[in-house]
């Protein structure tokens, strides 16, 4: 995907805390104009469709969320 079509927010997933993070290095998030909103932190997932109970992810595992937005801090 091309730099010109990469979404304004990007939430990275990973079971430990490190790759997470690395993440923003590795693929030059701050050159392409983001910046990391929050802390990284362990979460658990969870999908709804409609108004019943949520389906949980990934078995229920806690996976780090480290999320990237486009643009400054400001805006």
């Amino acid at each position: 995907m091309s730099d010109e079509k990469l979404p304004d927010r990007i939430t990275v997933l990973a079971k430990e805390f490190t790759p997470a993070a690395m993440e923003f290095h590795r693929r030059h998030m701050s050159e392409k104009g983001y910046r990391l909103d929050g802390g990284i932190t362990a979460r658990q997932f969870q999908v709804t469709d409609g108004l019943g109970d949520p389906d949980i992810l990934f078995d229920g595992d806690m996976y780090y969320a480290a999320t990237f937005v486009k643009g400054s801090a400001d805006e």
